[in-house]
């Protein structure tokens, strides 16, 4: 009789495979810094820590500290954020020029002109790989 991985077991083998990937394709030149968990225990690469940390800067009064939502603004940890409905030029594009109310009933969002381009980067890092670690993946948008 064949033993077969539990689907659980499958999906956690993906996620630190993606995350490996990323790791190693987003290394910084600088010296690397302590790595952090996240809330759901998966470590992130330095690139995603420093995206934290300016997405705590800039966008947790609205979005909350893990991108989790608030009162104030949607949780970008969530499936309809996965990069096949929204890519990332979508959050560029909501950074830079602001978004128009269309998913849920905060309002719209306004540009954010003292985010830099490179800290648009690592915040976007971040983002997806707090995805990846919550099971949120590509998924072909159809309409």
């Amino acid at each position: 009789m064949q033993r077969f991985m539990k689907p659980s077991w499958l999906l956690l083998a993906v996620i630190v495979i993606a995350l490996a990937i990323t790791g190693w394709q987003h290394r910084p030149s600088s010296a690397p810094k302590e790595a952090i968990v996240d809330h759901n225990g998966v470590a992130l690469s330095a690139l995603a820590i420093e995206g934290h940390e300016t997405f705590k800067k800039n966008c947790a009064r609205c979005h909350g500290e893990y991108a989790t939502g608030t009162n104030s603004g949607p949780p970008l940890i969530h499936d309809i954020y996965n990069p096949g409905h929204h890519g990332d030029g979508a959050f560029y594009r909501a950074v830079r020029q602001g978004s128009p109310q269309h998913h849920w009933n905060f309002g719209n969002m306004p540009p954010q002109p003292q985010v830099s381009d490179a800290e648009i980067a690592s915040i976007i890092r971040y983002i997806r790989e707090t995805q990846v670690a919550n099971g949120i993946v590509y998924k072909k948008h159809v309409m």
